[in-house]
């Protein structure tokens, strides 16, 4: 599946170096076709007030679209060096 530029889709995994988990929302930003292979994306990731927290380079496998019957929900995400 190819999806646009800036549209949200969800992570299928998680990504622990980043502090993300499976199901967080996230922007594509990029596109890398790859032609044997399978495909990437740049993603951008936001917290609840529309700041970039990330950004991440995962495989086509590691994401999907939005579903109708999903609904958001707010995390901590901890940040090391803060109280």
């Amino acid at each position: 599946m190819t999806y646009k530029l800036f549209e949200e889709i969800v992570l299928l995994k998680d990504i622990p170096e980043k502090k993300l988990q499976k199901g967080n929302v996230v922007t594509i930003v990029e596109h890398h076709p790859v032609s044997k292979g399978e495909d990437g994306y740049s993603l951008e990731v936001f917290n609840a007030l529309g700041d970039t927290i990330a950004v991440i380079t995962v495989p086509v496998s590691a994401i999907e679209p939005l579903a109708e019957n999903e609904i958001f929900s707010i995390r901590t995400l901890a940040v090391e060096g803060k109280d």
